[in-house]
């Protein structure tokens, strides 16, 4: 486990509501950062900033928690050293997240968002435990709400174009992503 940057981080991190959501996924991004070819050192020091602040605020029943998340960066990363072009492209890219859409060209938004939804392409057992952990944040929704909006969920993400908008990153494991998402909504049905 990694030390988080901020005291607001790690108490953020190990709130009880998080399942998925904690500091395991941002480890998990992190690692998947540290791997990635090609980055410049200044392309990393953003895209790690918004690894630690893109789930810093996480509410399962409200839904602008990536805004909360991008202001909260815009409020802790000064006094980090961050230039406040560093803090635009942070809270830029923590936006992102809401939706997963990354226009072309976009190198950062695609490398942050393929991160983020790295766990869709897992094995099957680490996928299983992530789709259970994510149920477990949404407790409190009814069992047949729950059915009908993470179907809706998964049924967008198989019907977008790509799932990972860094081309290699799709190439090496689209398939098994999308195999994941069909299994996991024929479970739904």
């Amino acid at each position: 486990m990694r030390t988080a940057p901020t005291s607001s981080l790690r108490t953020a991190y190990a709130e009880p509501q998080r399942r998925y959501h904690s500091q395991a996924h941002i480890d998990a991004c992190l690692d998947l950062l540290d791997a990635w070819p090609g980055l410049g050192d200044a392309d990393r020091r953003v895209l790690g900033w918004a690894i630690w602040w893109h789930d810093a605020v996480y509410d399962p029943t409200a839904s602008d928690n990536e805004a909360r998340s991008a202001a909260l960066a815009r409020r802790e990363l000064p006094a980090l050293g961050a230039s406040p072009g560093e803090v635009d492209e942070v809270a830029r890219l923590i936006r992102l997240t809401a939706g997963h859409e990354v226009e072309n060209g976009d190198r950062l938004g695609a490398v942050l968002v393929s991160i983020d939804l790295a766990v869709l392409s897992e094995a099957p057992s680490a996928y299983d435990a992530y789709a259970r952990a994510v149920r477990e944040e949404y407790a409190h929704v009814p069992e047949p709400l729950w059915r009908a909006g993470r179907a809706r969920v998964l049924q967008r993400f198989l019907d977008a174009p790509v799932i990972f908008p860094d081309p290699d990153f799709r190439a090496a494991r689209e398939p098994r992503a999308r195999a994941n998402l069909a299994r996991e909504l024929e479970t739904l049905r």
